[in-house]
């Protein structure tokens, strides 16, 4: 089920990530729950994936009433995410220095946010989507995959921003 679920947000955030905001904040969201409940309590595949499910819906509530706030967080989580998928497939030891990792990765990914709003949510969500994808199908130490995956990522969805960039000029 985790797979399945994983997939699908992976590809959806890659293709789509700024353009459905709510979804990349969701996802943010929905793997920190996931994970939190995994590690820390040990929980069930299945009750991790109802507390992330549950926390992924908080965050998407936040990103439609709160959205500087939600990008924030939305950029920790996901800068903190992806610095520790980046080090476990660079093969670092990352249970040792996981919460250093988490919080490096996080202020990188709320700076990137906060500077380059609109590039920066396509980086974090394609970087999100292959990191994803990368795990839905248990590819870990396949980096050229992951940059393939990013690389695609960036360019759907930069090609995207700037379509919309210029009808937006035209119409002015």
């Amino acid at each position: 089920m985790l797979t399945l679920i994983n997939a699908i947000l992976g590809g959806v955030l890659l293709i789509a990530g700024r353009k459905l905001f709510w979804l990349f904040v969701a996802a943010a969201g929905f793997v920190t729950g996931f994970q939190l409940t995994t590690f820390y309590f040990q929980g069930s595949e299945g009750l991790s994936i109802i507390v992330g499910l549950v926390v992924g819906a908080i965050f998407a509530i936040l990103a439609i009433f709160l959205q500087t706030i939600a990008i924030g967080i939305a950029g920790f989580l996901t800068g903190g995410y992806i610095l520790q998928t980046v080090a476990t497939m660079l093969g670092f030891d990352t249970a040792s220095l996981a919460w250093i990792i988490y919080i490096i990765g996080g202020i990188i990914g709320v700076l990137l946010v906060s500077f380059l709003f609109d590039w920066a949510i396509i980086t974090l969500s394609s970087l999100a989507g292959a990191a994803l994808l990368v795990e839905a199908f248990q590819l870990q130490s396949n980096g050229p995959i992951f940059l393939i995956l990013v690389l695609a990522g960036v360019i759907i969805q930069g090609t995207s921003l700037r379509t919309e960039t210029r009808r937006k000029e035209l119409e002015d």
